[in-house]
């Protein structure tokens, strides 16, 4: 009996050590914890409005309440490439990101999964005004600031020069830089042009620093942009939650289509741009918020060639190795 009473007090201090080690965590049945925090990484750029929404209105918190969390926090990154290494470090849960960074990633060996659609095209090429442009053969000898190698306007920017016969290595100096960046950069004078998501374009537009000669959608019709991806220990320790995240994700997008003179709004308030330009940028854009995966996958997987022809990944991914699917599927059924 002493011998059993010892390990009984034994085995209480452990739970007391563990609870007071683990602060916000908590059991969760058999070999899960409790996910008290949502930790969700987003850019601030018009593609992600979605969750911009979910978090203005509350939907994250309310949504995910049901399932123990309490807190949701998220973090706004320049471009996808430090986005994606936050997520790498275990850092963030659920991103909102362009799906060419999620394929550096997951080749790099990030354990995550696209679970929805965020939006397709909605980027353009802007010159300043006093550049010539017919064709793109117009841009030789050119400086273009764009988003670091690996995202997607990186992506179509090369690829599209490729196959103009243009060599981005040589014919034209593409500079990384992010949005803020950028748009300093041209309005300067130190680059002849961007390539960049709305509401960047829209911006320098109104400011009278240069003029859209191109949409990405005349790059590639219909090309995916940004994703949203879930973390492999969420994904494989959480699935109902999942489910609810591309719930919510739905409804953000479903609003914010009914409602554009509002999602205007809600970006301008979060990020301190003008509502006017910001409307402006949605009127003009060739984008479309979308929810469904299943719009993207062949656009996503073509990617991971082109990142592949362009020796940023040692292989092409395949659509199991980024997708899945069944989280929407279950969203909607």
């Amino acid at each position: 009996m002493r011998h059993t009473t010892g390990l009984c007090i034994a085995a209480a201090a452990l739970l007391l050590a563990c609870v007071v080690i683990s602060g916000c965590i908590e059991p969760s049945g058999p070999g899960q914890q409790t996910v008290t925090e949502l930790r969700i990484g987003y850019q601030p750029s018009t593609h992600q409005i979605a969750h911009m929404t979910a978090m203005e209105k509350g939907w994250w918190a309310e949504d995910l309440a049901p399932f123990g969390v309490t807190k949701v926090t998220d973090y706004e990154f320049p471009t996808g490439a430090p986005e994606m290494q936050a997520m790498l470090a275990g850092e963030l849960d659920i991103a909102y990101v362009g799906a060419a960074p999620v394929i550096s990633a997951i080749a790099n060996g990030l354990d995550a999964k696209i679970i929805a659609g965020v939006q397709t095209q909605g980027s353009d090429l802007v010159l300043k005004n006093d550049i010539p442009y017919e064709t793109p053969a117009d841009l030789k000898g050119l400086k273009i600031a764009t988003f670091p190698a690996g995202t997607i306007q990186d992506t179509l920017l090369r690829n599209w020069l490729l196959e103009n016969n243009l060599d981005p290595a040589t014919d034209v100096q593409i500079i990384g830089m992010g949005p803020g960046d950028a748009i300093t950069a041209i309005t300067a004078g130190q680059v002849d042009g961007v390539f960049l998501p709305h509401p960047a374009p829209a911006i320098i537009a109104a400011e009278g620093n240069g003029r859209t000669v191109v949409s990405s959608g005349e790059i590639e019709a219909n090309h995916a942009c940004c994703v949203l991806v879930a973390s492999g220990d969420l994904i494989q320790n959480h699935p109902d939650m999942v489910t609810q995240i591309v719930k919510t994700h739905i409804k953000a997008t479903e609003y914010n289509l009914a409602h554009l003179d509002e999602a205007a709004e809600i970006f301008a308030a979060k990020t301190g741009q003008d509502p006017v330009i910001i409307r402006q940028s949605l009127n003009d854009w060739d984008g479309t918020w979308i929810s469904d995966p299943n719009l993207i996958v062949d656009s996503v997987v073509g990617y991971t060639n082109v990142q592949y022809e362009l020796g940023y990944i040692s292989k092409p991914l395949t659509k199991e190795d980024m997708f899945d699917l069944s989280f929407y599927a279950a969203a909607r059924g």
